[in-house]
């Protein structure tokens, strides 16, 4: 069985390959009443749109959404919003290779041992390409979520890392990398470049910060707000890791470093640090909720990488085509889209159980 949907109360089903007509998101359990346009949700496709700088793929896709159901006289109804977004600008001549030689760290393999069949022009259903129906479905989830604010950056392309005493959260906006340190930005572009010209591809972290996320979203066990977090962001293609606020990192610390001291404040709990990133006992603290995933480099490469065919015989594949030097730079709006959806998911669950 495949499952193309994630959430409990809000939930969205993605559908459409890479090289298909047109792909979509379906959008259930979205609350009536919610102003919504496709001017709502295409600033945000805009910022994960490919062809935008020479440091992603030169897809040429103008990503425009159609809103097919679920509104009406510019409100949600309460019933399925249909988002369709076309293909444009498919070259499925490029993976002719491809249907015949399994490019390792693809889901080429994968796919026939699972199905038997698979759809090679541009990686069908495994291509990053699904991600522009997550953000378009994160697009309506943030209106179900206001007052919350979630933003996402680069955090290290290729091992180098920003300098956080540098950040200025202006300049993410200023820069093709959604860098807040412009001298780090300066930096990726060699970088990246370097990557590009090689005919090779680098990974990236990419960081996201959720503020504004009242105390009481979670669950303790089964549908811990950090457990949903974490599914949602390893859905996403080419992500290998998640962590919850210090991560990896607090497994290094001793009990006193690693507790989130708190101290009576205005509105509850002043709080003097955040290593849980938000979330304790799988529900929302108050404090900023923080996500860091690690995104692999790009599988498709011009660099012939040792491989076998579909008859099990070895070969060599050098995958031609439009891609991404480094992928984790078009994932922070996806990351985004995740975070928001599994929040507003998150907010009728808890409204459902306490009202």
């Amino acid at each position: 069985m495949s499952y193309n949907s994630f959430g409990r109360v809000f939930r969205f089903t993605t559908w459409g390959e890479s090289h298909g007509p047109a792909l979509g998101a379906v959008v259930d359990g979205c609350p009536p009443g919610l102003a919504l346009s496709e001017a709502d949700i295409q600033p945000f496709l805009d910022k994960r749109r490919p062809g935008q700088s020479r440091f992603t793929t030169q897809r040429r896709e103008p990503d425009q959404v159609r809103i097919l159901s679920g509104v009406f006289e510019g409100r949600t109804t309460g019933t399925p919003i249909t988002l369709m977004i076309e293909n444009v600008d498919q070259r499925s001549k490029d993976y002719s290779e491809v249907a015949q030689a399994y490019r390792p760290g693809h889901a080429d393999y994968a796919y026939d041992a699972k199905y038997g069949f698979r759809d090679y022009r541009g990686g069908g259903r495994s291509s990053a390409r699904e991600t522009a129906a997550r953000v378009a479905a994160g697009a309506v989830a943030r209106l179900a979520i206001p007052g919350v604010r979630i933003r996402a950056w680069v955090e290290a392309i290729g091992g180098d890392a920003i300098d956080y005493g540098n950040f200025d959260d202006a300049e993410i906006d200023n820069n093709a990398f959604f860098c807040p340190d412009a001298a780090a930005a300066a930096r990726w572009e060699a970088l990246v470049d370097g990557a590009r010209k090689a005919g090779s591809s680098i990974g990236a972290v990419v960081a996201c910060e959720a503020t504004g996320v009242p105390a009481g979203w979670g669950a303790p066990l089964y549908a811990k707000l950090d457990s949903e977090l974490a599914a949602a962001c390893m859905s996403i293609n080419a992500v290998k890791g998640v962590e919850i606020g210090d991560g990896f990192a607090a497994a290094a610390l001793t009990g006193e470093q690693n507790a989130d001291a708190m101290r009576p404040g205005a509105d509850g709990p002043h709080f003097l640090a955040n290593h849980a990133g938000g979330i304790a006992g799988g529900i929302s603290t108050g404090q900023p909720v923080r996500v860091r995933t690690a995104f692999k480099p790009t599988s498709s490469i011009l660099t012939p990488v040792e491989t076998i065919n579909r008859a099990g015989e070895a070969t060599e594949i050098a995958t031609k085509g439009r891609h991404d030097p480094c992928v984790g730079i078009r994932g922070v709006p996806v990351v985004e889209a995740m975070v928001a959806l599994v929040l507003a998911d998150q907010k009728l669950l808890h409204r459902a159980q306490c009202g």
